[in-house]
């Protein structure tokens, strides 16, 4: 029984048979394997619209450039040439196996490739596709495997996954240290459900400057960020507006800066220490009740200290019904003075 052959055109010989040639046919088929594995094939394909037949040939393990015999059996094949017209390159059929196409082609004209009976229109290089493709021949057809592509887009653009494929992100470009945000594009952050967002955008129109972030998170509760003129941020305790306090009713109280009191003197004179003043601090007081005509507040300073610029130690009586009034510290000169009258 005669030799038979397989796809890849090796050679499988009957028992028996091609005596005194089985190492030279045993060699053959070695390098047949070694072209289908690993073989590289450039193939021109120049001039007008045609149809290019890369072929196989049984048996026969010769590879010479150009020359269609063995083309096919490759696993890597570059087509290359001045191409005029649209072209067709066709593999044999029944060929099975993977292999990569270059388009190394000059000149703005379609490649399709396909099986040489394929019923369907395998792939086609664009006219302005000099890129490669990954091909299967299933024995019928050819067919495009689709990997990850090159990327696309301009030169600094990142790279996203689009429909499958890589796309340039025209609104995000890198210099490979910062990211930007063209066109006043937002930065998102989204919530659990993806469906609403916290955006950070710049100004229509804005100087360059940079904002540096704290290096941890705040120490205490209520801080608020500051900043330097150098857009340096930090965590400082929040000074601004009055902390009210729970109605005071007793004879005595010890003001906190930055606090405001409701003093309720209904059942008794009440006497408010003040704190030893810093440039700044604020105290406020309300009558809560409407009784300091009735029972006056006394308001004393730190020991040593000034109201009103009166000399040391004197202290503030309020006696009118419904006061409120809110006393800020100036300094060692004039001490604490009523903000409103």
């Amino acid at each position: 029984m005669p030799s038979t052959y397989n796809y890849l055109g090796i050679e499988k010989m009957e028992t028996g048979e091609n005596a005194g040639t089985w190492g030279t046919k045993t060699n053959t088929n070695l390098d047949i394997i070694q072209q289908a594995a690993s073989g590289y094939h450039s193939q021109t394909i120049a001039g007008g619209a045609q149809t290019t037949a890369l072929l196989m040939t049984d048996g026969d393990s010769t590879s010479v450039t150009d020359a269609l015999t063995n083309a096919a059996r490759n696993q890597v094949i570059k087509l290359t040439g001045a191409i005029t017209g649209s072209q067709i390159v066709t593999f044999p059929t029944d060929t099975e196996g993977l292999k990569i196409i270059f388009n190394g082609t000059t000149n703005a004209q379609t490649v399709q490739l396909k099986g040489a009976s394929d019923t369907g229109s395998g792939t086609t290089f664009s006219a302005t596709d000099k890129g490669k493709k990954m091909v299967y021949m299933s024995g019928t057809d050819l067919i495009e495997v689709t990997l990850a592509t090159d990327p696309a887009g301009s030169d600094t653009q990142l790279q996203y996954n689009n429909s499958g494929a890589f796309g340039g992100a025209a609104g995000l470009t890198t210099d490979g240290t910062n990211l930007n945000i063209l066109a006043q594009g937002d930065l998102r952050l989204q919530d659990t459900t993806g469906n609403e967002y916290v955006a950070h955008q710049a100004a229509g129109t804005t100087a360059t400057y940079t904002i540096t972030w704290p290096g941890a998170v705040a120490t205490s509760n209520d801080q608020i960020l500051t900043s330097t003129t150098a857009g340096v941020l930090s965590w400082v305790d929040n000074s601004g507006g009055t902390s009210w306090q729970a109605v005071v009713t007793g004879a005595t109280q010890t003001a906190v800066a930055g606090n405001g009191y409701f003093i309720d003197t209904t059942s008794n004179a009440c006497n408010l220490t003040l704190p030893g003043g810093t440039l700044g601090d604020e105290v406020s007081v309300v009558d809560y009740a409407g009784t300091f005509d009735t029972n006056n507040l006394t308001v004393t300073p730190d020991t040593g200290e000034k109201i009103q610029g009166e000399s040391a130690d004197a202290t503030l009586t309020v006696a009118t019904e419904r006061a409120g009034f809110t006393l800020a510290y100036s300094g060692a000169s004039q001490g604490w003075l009523l903000r409103n009258n």
